[in-house]
């Protein structure tokens, strides 16, 4: 099992990000929110990580922190929740948050994430609700510097260009990105920004 890559950043472009370690390229595939944390192009980082082997794939998912990772896993154990569910739920919101929903039976939020219906939110409630543990914060191990998602390397130089393909990596319909952007961006937000407020609006609709 490979639990932690600490390499060169070469590549970020939600959902995947490279790095490479030792001269192999390791493609891993991360919820949004950890690119927020990433440092530049080319800096070095560590990278916590979960192999799923499957019959067809051998994939790669990374995470900030043994937090996150920890959830990752614990999601992919209810019936219903697969790899692509489980990294929607961390995009949308940090261990903290939906333990917080979990433990308050908000099945309503929780129903807000992309993919999540209300069947599976009911079941997400009933198997994790004693499972969760002490989930009270996210402390990142990629580094001490912060990036933007206004930095992630090939993708297009707006902020609202950045934020679309970000959202849209997360299961949203183009034509409901295009009206979540057009609701919440403004003049001289960051990509980072604007893809907060859509989430918070998302989930407030």
């Amino acid at each position: 099992m490979i639990g932690q890559i600490k390499g060169q950043l070469i590549r970020k472009d939600p959902p995947i990000m490279v790095v490479d370690a030792g001269g192999v390229g390791y493609e891993i595939e991360a919820p949004v929110r950890v690119f927020f944390e990433l440092p530049e192009i080319n800096s070095e980082v560590t990278i916590i990580t979960h192999l799923l082997v499957r019959e067809d794939a051998q994939i790669l998912y990374g995470f900030n922190n043994y937090q996150q990772r920890e959830l990752f896993r614990k999601l992919l154990k209810v019936n219903g929740v697969g790899a692509k569910s489980a990294l929607a739920i961390l995009s949308t919101f940090s261990t903290a948050e939906f333990a917080g929903l979990i433990q308050s039976q908000d099945v309503v939020a929780i129903t807000k994430i992309p993919g999540v219906g209300k069947k599976t939110a009911e079941r997400l409630i009933v198997e994790m609700r004693d499972k969760l543990g002490d989930f009270s914060g996210d402390i990142s191990l990629v580094g001490s510097q912060t990036a933007s998602v206004a930095n992630l390397g090939s993708m297009p130089a707006t902020a609202q260009s950045e934020a679309l393909i970000a959202l849209q990596s997360l299961g949203f319909k183009p034509q409901e990105v295009n009206m979540l952007i057009k609701n919440v961006a403004k003049d001289g937000m960051s990509a980072e920004e604007i893809i907060r407020l859509c989430l918070q609006h998302k989930g407030a609709s």
